[in-house]
């Protein structure tokens, strides 16, 4: 069985639809393919790869309510790829939005679904993600939890002699398992996703969220966004530089 999944973030790095599609891949058997949706020059090397696949997975972000406007040219590319090599895919969704809810994500599952109608593919289900922001905070806590997790092992060694302190790690084995919690949700249904992609059967679609009060989500994204903002630039990049008209 061959799986191809494909990246639909416009993001280069760090999206968290790339990070949830390799997660899910982890738990599917088989040969699989990732590949990074982008731009048209992405396009027939993907759709090479479609063509001997059994099971295609989008990941992708919610963008004004329906599906990123890049991905629209490759849909219509792969409709006509199907017909014309009458193709007998499974198709899955993974969507993910920056609302809390993962409802959110119900007309984007709209879209994909008519698509793979008008594309004579087998419409098989999706997961909708809200908070899908928050993967992204988490995965940066784990790499930033270790690190201070190293330093106080590095610490407590020059202050007591020894480098095999467990303390450290205790606390960093707490902080995984508190990060698990908050995403408790997602790993769940992603797992039975994935069993679902592996039996070739129909998943449905089901909505999750981030295991986090929205209170605490709004607050927990705005200090994500800022900082992320501020490393690439600041707060007002782009907003007072002037710009050129585009035709």
């Amino acid at each position: 069985m061959k799986t191809v999944f494909i990246d639909c973030s416009p993001k280069k790095k760090l999206s968290a639809s790339g990070f949830i599609m390799g997660v899910t891949s982890v738990f599917v058997r088989g040969i699989k393919k990732k590949e990074k949706l982008i731009t048209i020059a992405d396009h027939e090397r993907i759709t090479g790869e479609i063509s001997d696949a059994d099971t295609v997975v989008f990941s992708m972000p919610l963008y004004v309510d329906g599906v990123p406007s890049h991905l629209l040219p490759f849909l219509k590319k792969m409709e006509r790829f199907c017909h014309d090599h009458n193709k007998d895919i499974n198709v899955y969704v993974i969507a993910n939005n920056g609302f809390i809810e993962g409802k959110q994500n119900e007309p984007l599952m709209q879209v994909m679904e008519n698509f793979c109608e008008r594309s004579g593919i087998k419409w098989c289900g999706g997961l909708g993600i809200g908070g899908g922001v928050m993967m992204n905070v988490m995965r940066i806590l784990l790499v930033v939890f270790l690190g201070i997790a190293l330093l106080r092992t590095l610490l407590s060694g020059i202050s007591e002699g020894t480098f095999f302190q467990a303390w450290p790690w205790v606390i960093y084995g707490k902080q995984i398992l508190e990060i698990l919690v908050l995403g408790c949700g997602v790993i769940i249904f992603d797992i039975w996703l994935a069993v679902c992609i592996n039996r070739k059967k129909e998943y449905g679609k089901h909505y999750t969220r981030i295991m986090l009060p929205s209170f605490l989500f709004i607050i927990c994204t705005d200090i994500f966004f800022t900082v992320i903002s501020v490393i690439q630039g600041g707060i007002f990049k782009g907003w007072l530089s002037k710009k050129e008209p585009t035709l």
